[in-house]
């Protein structure tokens, strides 16, 4: 018996370092695609639809059943994921890696603050205290000495704190349909992309890729092959162990894209990048703990 839980235990962890792995690096063949003529809204909406047609079946045999009930709330589920990963993709794609995905873990504080609100859930002395560094550290990180106050430099950041705050409502959300399956809040996540690139796509009049059919397969098996494996991985991880360990172990992301960008790519961080970015690193790490049982 304890062989086998230990077995399951590496098992797990070796499933959300696979995924953090993919995580940090999927980057970098979004940014080919990008430079190949196809944009991040377009490879975003091929990669999930070819996620969300493998939960067809499901969807069809549970229509009648699991969904009576919580139809607004997966809706809203959708909308939260699919703004979600669409900012977070063209935020990669269009800035700096590292810059945005530090941006974007200031995801954790804003759960905790949405959380209070909709859930009322309690706000620890700790939480506060987490918050307040991560707030700091963020001040830091964005701080323009031109402008002399702390603000986004471009799109990407406004769309890495973008991706940051509706993946905040998304876990929220994810914690008010405590009753569904996973596989139905899966399939509501990864159809939530492919409706809100469309809608992108049609809002900003996006023209259709000029890229040949080798790409569009590549785009597509990236959605299979990434998009596909990481959750799989990652929901597996989640469930074999507690939160505050899985949350530590996600950070590994953030090791593999800094990595990346520095051997694929020549984007350099300034101190005061890193200064802010660690001090919202260490917020994450606080908030994480807070789980502890």
């Amino acid at each position: 018996m304890m062989t086998r839980i230990i077995s399951e235990n590496n098992l797990a962890i070796a499933c959300l370092l696979f995924s953090a792995s993919l995580w940090g690096l999927i980057w970098y063949p979004l940014r080919l695609l990008n430079e190949a003529g196809m944009s991040g809204i377009w490879s975003s909406l091929v990669m999930y639809l070819a996620a969300a047609v493998l939960t067809l079946p499901m969807i069809f045999k549970n229509r009648q059943g699991q969904l009576q009930g919580d139809k607004v709330i997966l809706l809203a589920l959708a909308l939260a994921a699919g703004v979600t990963n669409v900012a977070f993709v063209v935020a990669l794609i269009q800035g700096e890696v590292m810059r945005v995905m530090l941006l974007f873990y200031l995801s954790p504080l804003w759960t905790v603050l949405i959380g209070r609100w909709w859930l009322k859930e309690r706000l620890s002395r700790r939480a506060i205290i987490f918050f307040c560094v991560a707030m700091l550290g963020s001040v830091v990180m964005l701080w323009n000495p031109e402008l002399g106050k702390p603000w986004p430099k471009g799109l990407s950041d406004w769309l890495a704190l973008l991706a940051g705050i509706a993946f905040s409502v998304n876990n929220v959300i994810a914690r008010k349909l405590s009753t569904q399956s996973m596989a139905i809040k899966t399939a509501a996540t990864w159809w939530g992309v492919v409706f809100v690139s469309i809608a992108v796509i049609l809002t900003t009049q996006a023209a259709w890729p000029n890229v040949s059919s080798s790409l569009w397969l590549g785009a597509w098996f990236l959605g299979w092959l990434g998009i596909v494996a990481m959750t799989v991985a990652v929901l597996y991880g989640l469930a074999k162990m507690p939160v505050y360990r899985s949350s530590v172990i996600m950070l590994f992301e953030l090791i593999v894209a800094a990595v990346a960008a520095w051997l694929l790519t020549d984007e350099t961080m300034t101190m005061q990048e890193w200064v802010g970015g660690v001090m919202i690193l260490l917020a994450a790490f606080g908030v994480a703990r807070i789980s502890v049982p």
